[in-house]
């Protein structure tokens, strides 16, 4: 798979056959090019074609009023501007450009400035508190900070402890009245966004980048330890295509049809600071030269159907939790939406047969679930065009990733038995795999503990069947023992997530004297049930009600040993920025109570 600036590159068509799978892996190759950069292939080639002022990259969302449309022309030119500007500010490449931005126009202006002068862009979330910029700001060294004006007090905050930034970007601050605003806030700025670019020339020629130059800074959630940054290369974005492709139906084209014309415009509530959203959704749209919508809002189950339904979605990425609540809140959705959904891509957690039945049924899509990390991103998953998506399962290897479930050993584990899900350095032919990053943040020790031999470990525990689909068991530490039995949480939770009364829930250890720990749910109830629990006249009784019913649904669809000895109703989970559920905070919160309780 040949990648240049001059061309577009779609993974060939596979070979119809019984074992479509199997030829797709053998006649699939990586070829790289020396030289490549993001931001050419994903603008500057968009920019340069004679439709460039009409084509459009970004479609702004605003509630109540018409979207707000940004061309690739657009995108080029304010992605000039900015890099004169970073320039002129003393950034050089390599040099670390921190990003506190939602999802806007200038966030997709920031990245391709960024990585067009062959710096390296480095995501913040716009959740984080000055402790986790302060953090993060300082052990990248990062020179400049871009941020919305909405993150200026938690930038300004954390500045004070960080003497390595010398310049802070604000965006948003243009047009608003800066009356009444604090002294000190607006001192932490020390640029405005549309002043600054309006004072440069939109000319700048991008610099020419290795494919193995660092491109992006990210900082893994951190939920064992302090988070550790892992460098991306320009390369990565190649290693993310087969899966792109495959996981959306082939977005918008369709290689067994070369004449096909297809509308395609995709949509993820994934955070664009997040691996997931940045790798999984902005940059393969833009790769593509097919427009991205952007909202910068909270993330509510019915404003998602009205997002999908205005703006003709017809690719997206939805994460399992969101998936959740849309179900919950809109069980039959195309009664209500004019929905054009094509392809469905989900990640973070498993999808489990329920929300994936609902996207069959009421979505019209197929639920292509996909496993992937910061590190080695978008490598297992589905696709529905190729090999038949199973319910619950996380998929099989994307074509030029050598994917397996491995022991403790480094050794790959027969069908059928647990293991870890490892992703080899080499494919199938034994060229490198382009998907890997660099290693992690001036973390040696770290990066070497990642790999076993040419095998690099997730950290995730899955079974390979016989025909080769991974069934995720749990992440490493969240797995447990009951009264002698090994118990993954996802499976349960699942289960419980079948129930109208369950919104969400999560499963952890509850240390125990006798039997080592308890299984025990933490659940939300869902909108109806919220709503039966606040008119009953014994709130208290209701859920005890409730409780017995979870408790009797799992045992009937699972082992005896799985069902919940406790359930704690709780308002929402403990969530990562990216959307994950915090296992971790929940169980820690367990041992210190059994502390107590001692």
């Amino acid at each position: 798979m040949r990648d240049s600036h001059q061309q577009d590159h779609t993974p060939a068509s596979p070979v119809a056959s019984a074992d479509g799978y199997a030829a797709l892996h053998a006649q699939f190759g990586w070829r790289v090019d020396t030289h490549f950069n993001m931001a050419q292939v994903c603008c500057g080639r968009w920019a340069r074609a004679p439709d460039a002022a009409r084509r459009v990259a970004l479609r702004e969302h605003r509630p109540g009023q018409r979207p707000r449309l940004h061309t690739y022309a657009q995108l080029q030119q304010a992605a000039n501007r900015l890099s004169q500007v970073l320039q002129r500010l003393g950034v050089q490449p390599g040099d670390r450009v921190a990003m506190v931005m939602p999802q806007r126009f200038e966030t997709a202006v920031a990245y391709m400035a960024v990585l067009q002068m062959g710096a390296v862009a480095m995501p913040l979330s716009m959740l984080f508190g000055p402790e986790a910029l302060s953090f993060r700001l300082q052990d990248s060294d990062a020179r400049v900070v871009i941020c919305e004006a909405a993150a200026l007090a938690a930038v300004a905050a954390a500045r004070a402890d960080c003497p390595g930034v010398q310049k802070v970007i604000a965006v948003g601050l243009e047009g608003q009245s800066l009356e009444g605003q604090r002294a000190d806030l607006l001192a932490a700025c020390d640029l405005h966004w549309d002043q600054a670019l309006a004072a440069v020339t939109p000319r700048f020629k991008a610099l020419r980048t290795l494919a193995e130059d660092p491109a992006v800074l990210i900082y893994t959630s951190g939920t064992t330890g302090n988070p550790k940054g892992a460098l991306i290369p320009h390369r990565a974005l190649i290693g993310n295509l087969t899966g792109f492709v495959c996981s959306q139906n082939w977005f918008g084209f369709d290689p067994w049809d070369t004449g096909k014309s297809s509308q395609a415009v995709f949509w993820s509530p994934a955070d664009w600071a997040w691996t997931g959203g940045l790798m999984d959704a902005l940059l393969p749209s833009l790769y593509f030269g097919r427009p991205i919508v952007a909202f910068n809002g909270r993330f509510e189950p019915e404003r998602a159907f009205e997002i999908l339904a205005e703006h003709q979605v017809t690719h997206s990425f939805l994460f399992p939790t969101a998936l959740k609540a849309m179900m919950k809140a809109v069980p039959h959705p195309r009664r209500h939406y004019r929905l054009r959904l094509q392809a469905l891509m989900s990640a973070g957690e498993a999808v489990g047969d329920a929300v994936f039945a609902y996207c069959h049924s009421e979505l019209g899509v197929t639920a292509n679930e996909m496993f992937g990390q910061t590190e080695i991103n978008y490598v297992v998953g589905n696709c529905a065009r190729l090999w038949p998506a199973r319910a619950n399962s996380m998929g099989k290897g994307y074509p030029g990733h050598r994917v397996a479930v491995i022991d403790e050993h480094g050794h790959e584990c027969p069908a059928g038995t647990s293991g870890e899900v490892a992703v080899n350095r080499f494919d199938v032919h034994g060229h490198p795999d382009p998907v890997f990053f660099l290693g992690y943040w001036r973390n040696e020790a770290a990066t070497k503990a990642k790999y076993t031999g040419d095998w690099c470990r997730t950290g995730d525990m899955a079974v390979a069947d016989a025909d080769g689909y991974l069934w995720y068991q749990g992440r490493t530490d969240d797995m447990f023992k009951a009264a002698g039995y090994r118990i993954g949480p996802g499976e349960i939770e699942n289960c419980l997530v079948k129930h109208p009364a369950v919104a969400n829930a999560a499963v952890v250890p509850k240390p125990d004297r006798d039997r080592g720990a308890l299984v025990k749910a933490y659940v939300v109830l869902s909108p109806d049930y919220q709503h039966q629990r606040s008119q009953a006249a014994d709130p208290a009784a209701f859920e005890v009600a409730v409780q017995s019913a979870l408790q009797q649904h799992v045992k009937g669809l699972l082992a005896p040993y799985e069902y919940p000895k406790e359930i704690e109703f709780i308002e929402a989970l403990p969530m990562t920025t990216t959307g994950k559920v915090q296992r971790r905070v929940l169980r820690l919160q367990e041992e210190a109570r059994a502390v107590q309780r001692i």
